[in-house]
């Protein structure tokens, strides 16, 4: 039987082993730190994870030829192939007609085509059922299209396509269909310099839906220089299924600029998943109508808030302002000069007072730059004007698709400038009293 001391009765178990209690902090402190460890080693894979694996689709090379699409055709012929060159034969016609162009020969036709586009074919023994579309050339077609021929192009755009399913909406988050069919879309013949973004590294981060709702200029404009683009165009496409594998409802909007400015919307309709693809074809031909419309009308100007450079004064008020600058700071001087002899006083120099600080020097640089088209042009002189201590640019000879010369005010030397414009992320090669730029 256990003998309990006088007074207050104590269990065993109560009793505390000394080297316990000084080894459980230690214990956890050291679980709390592979806690943390485990937490940091997931998060490391998770942000990982947002930025590794297949996340877009990079877009095709663009070429300059006229691509016209969507042509069904229904030819019969003694045999399949007969009956399949009938059906490209009508289908160059159809473009030709479709293009506006004037009538010619079958055999001059050809001569003007570079390829035929299959989009969908169905062949029997003598049927030939497609819908197809013809390439032309440009260079042979535009003498005979005149004016259609020609276009002038866009400022660089950078393309955010939106896909808005399942109450989710996402860019590059995940392969889709939407950014598939900008991707392979040929951009050449149309008057928008799309700039598009494959998906890859931090493309899925930086690029979001989130982003086109931010309203900061110095944002995007950080985003903007990323892609050497101008703005942003912004293609919603907001798919509603009836059932799974059922008709798909497709509602697209146009939208354009840092403040998600509103175009055009409209509504298409597929039958299922294997009729998804020609929907949003479709689509994304008429968006880039609408893109095409605002830019004829002229609200598709890159928004003159995202220049983030310094304010550009015009050289000769400029000048004005040194000069009255000036001559308020001799004024100052030659009152300090007559109070110091009214009070008898000396000026701490000995009696010679400074002499006004003169006028800034603004000098007149030649600076050359490639110009392949218009919109380049327009870029290249917004950002030269940005740069810090450019008083004005001003092309003074247009070579499009050559080297155009322009002429900067600079308030300092050609070297200041060269590496002013290094800043705003142009390779610059200095020659004599002349720079020349490119990115």
């Amino acid at each position: 039987m256990p003998v309990w001391a006088k007074g207050a009765k104590f269990s065993p178990m109560t009793h505390v082993n000394p080297l316990s209690a000084r080894l459980r902090p230690t214990l956890f402190n050291g679980a709390m730190a592979l806690v943390i460890l485990l937490c940091a080693i997931v998060a490391g894979r998770a942000l990982w994870a947002q930025v590794d694996g297949d996340r877009g689709i990079a877009a095709v090379a663009s070429s300059s030829d006229i691509d016209i699409g969507g042509i069904e055709v229904n030819t019969t012929g003694k045999t399949a192939e007969e009956a399949r060159q009938k059906g490209w034969a009508e289908a160059q016609r159809a473009a030709w007609k479709k293009l506006g162009g004037s009538d010619i020969s079958d055999s001059q036709l050809e001569s003007m085509v570079s390829a035929i586009v299959i989009e969908k074919e169905r062949i029997g023994p003598r049927r030939y059922i497609a819908t197809l579309g013809v390439i032309f050339d440009r260079t042979r077609a535009g003498s005979l299209l005149g004016a259609a021929g020609r276009k002038t192009r866009s400022a660089p755009m950078l393309l955010i396509p939106v896909t808005m399913e399942g109450g989710t909406a996402r860019v590059f988050e995940m392969v889709n269909p939407w950014q598939r069919a900008w991707a392979e879309y040929q951009t050449g013949a149309s008057s928008i310099d799309y700039v598009r973004p494959s998906g890859a590294n931090g493309d899925s981060l930086l690029i979001t839906y989130g982003q086109t709702s931010r309203r900061s200029r110095t944002w995007w404009r950080n985003v903007l220089d990323q892609y050497g683009a101008a703005d942003v165009l912004v293609p919603i496409a907001k798919l509603e299924r009836q059932w799974p594998g059922g008709p798909v409802k497709g509602t697209f909007t146009a939208r354009y600029g840092p403040d998600n400015r509103f175009l055009e919307t409209f509504t298409l309709n597929a039958k299922g998943d294997e009729d998804l693809p020609r929907m949003l074809n479709q689509a994304m031909v008429r968006l880039n109508g609408i893109f095409e419309q605002a830019l004829a009308d002229g609200k598709l100007r890159p928004d003159p808030t995202l220049n983030l450079g310094a304010p550009v004064i015009d050289p000769a008020l400029q000048r004005l302002i040194d000069l009255g600058r000036a001559a308020e700071a001799q004024a100052q001087a030659a009152r300090d000069a007559a109070n110091a002899a009214a009070t008898g006083a000396m000026p701490a120099d000995g009696g010679a007072t400074a002499p006004p600080p003169g006028p800034a020097v603004v000098s007149s640089y030649v600076v050359q730059f490639a110009s392949p088209d218009g919109g380049s042009v327009d870029a290249t002189l917004a950002a030269v004007r940005a740069a810090p201590g450019v008083r004005g640019a001003a092309a003074s000879s247009l070579a499009i698709g050559g080297t155009s010369v322009m002429r900067v005010s600079y308030g300092g030397s050609l070297e200041q400038l060269a590496a002013a414009l290094r800043a705003r992320g142009f390779s610059v090669t200095q020659g004599s009293n002349a720079l020349a730029i490119s990115r």
